[in-house]
């Protein structure tokens, strides 16, 4: 397929060729025209770079597909370019991929009512409007339970982008899983206030050095974190899957990879069929996990622990309520399997859950809903550092 650079306002925008008019709202069978804007540039290596690989796969596989893109737009300013992407190139659907475009994506959906929205990690959907997200919060466990087993100082690493409940999610889930490895370990947060801040990440990631920590999960979309970490000698696990583990093939124990595309394929083609519509969006939330295919632990495709560290995790022993006396190895790959089957046996979220401050946030025998998860300010007991908006 032809590609042609076309500008809007300051930033580059990479469209098919082909006429450019408006047009009515969208006929199922027809052409389908989609715009993505991204909150960083397509060469981050983190989560846009993940957003546009899906993309390029949707090109591949829908050749009723024409593709528009928008990058690195800061967060609260995507209004404007939504309404360029449907005033001068009449896209069909709009794809925000951030949760700080939510509002945005909100009020454009109220303006363009015969327009179909898509909104990544939010919350607010309209008729013309749906939700989705391939979440991590099962494989951050998953590599929790890896830091618990393999640090030696008790001081696990956490640099995290902004304290928004998605990341929140995450870092309690990876806390978690150190915490059923290692009770006596505790996870350390620092925070950067940027989704992609290379600068920023080398910053918070010497810093936790500094304070002993010996291995580190992260959010910032760069690789970064791994660089510093392996510059250290110290282990680490890769943020969007085998990009990050070329930085450091010695030092990266696992990861988490996303496969957005498995959510793209299907409801773009609900939309060609017809099935859905600018009129019946209101209670389409796609909250897709490990089972739906959407998300996998791994520090290279199919890999989903590095084999330098298998032996070392072979011989951790973890004395586990339920499955007793059982190596870090085996509990990782039985939780795995647990997380991959559709009819999940065990959550992260499976109460007994005591925040840091005492409260009992999760009883015996309860898990959290969805709702409770994708709103979460409260931290689990073993994170420490600051935690803006703490209940």
């Amino acid at each position: 397929m032809k590609r042609a650079l076309v500008v809007l306002g300051v930033l580059a925008v990479m469209i098919s060729v082909g006429m450019v008019g408006l047009a009515d709202a969208y006929v199922p069978g027809t052409p389908l025209k989609v715009g993505f804007i991204y909150v960083g540039p397509i060469g981050d290596y983190g989560w846009t770079y993940a957003h546009n690989e899906a993309r390029l796969i949707v090109e591949d596989t829908f050749p009723w597909v024409e593709t528009f893109i928008v990058e690195s737009v800061a967060e609260g300013q995507e209004e404007a370019f939504i309404d360029q992407l449907i005033q001068e190139f009449d896209v069909d659907v709009v794809i925000t991929t951030s949760f700080g475009f939510m509002n945005g994506t909100y009020a454009a959906a109220q303006r363009y009512p015969d327009k179909i929205f898509a909104h990544a990690s939010g919350f607010m959907r309209l008729p013309n409007m749906l939700t989705y997200m391939a979440d991590f919060y099962q494989v951050y466990y998953l590599n929790g339970i890896i830091a618990g087993a393999l640090t030696e100082t008790n001081k696990v690493g956490y640099v995290g982008a902004f304290p928004i409940p998605e990341v929140k999610r995450h870092l309690n889930a990876f806390a978690l899983g150190v915490q059923a490895a290692n009770p006596e370990a505790e996870v350390q947060a620092s925070w950067i206030y940027e989704w992609f801040n290379p600068a920023g990440a080398k910053e918070a990631t010497e810093a936790l050095i500094a304070d002993g920590c010996d291995m580190f999960a992260f959010t910032e979309d760069s690789p970064t974190v791994v660089q510093v970490a392996a510059d250290n000698g110290l282990l680490s696990f890769a943020h969007y899957g085998s990009q990050m583990y070329q930085f450091a093939p010695d030092y990266v124990v696992s990861g988490q990879a996303v496969h957005w595309d498995a959510i793209y394929v299907d409801f773009l083609q609900k939309i060609y069929d017809g099935v859905y519509t600018a009129q019946n969006l209101q209670n389409v939330d796609y909250w897709w996990l490990m089972s739906q295919d959407a998300v996998a632990a791994e520090a290279q495709p199919g890999v989903p622990i590095n084999p330098l560290y298998v032996d070392a995790l072979k011989a951790y022993m973890v004395d586990d309520p339920v499955l007793g006396m059982i190596s870090a190895y085996d509990l990782f790959y039985t939780r795995l399997a647990q997380f991959s089957n559709p009819g999940v046996t065990f959550d992260p979220f499976q109460g007994p859950i005591v925040d840091r401050t005492g409260v009992v946030r999760v009883e015996e025998g309860s898990w959290l809903s969805v709702d409770s998860l994708i709103t979460m300010e409260w931290r689990v007991s073993n994170v420490v550092g600051s935690w803006p908006n703490e209940p």
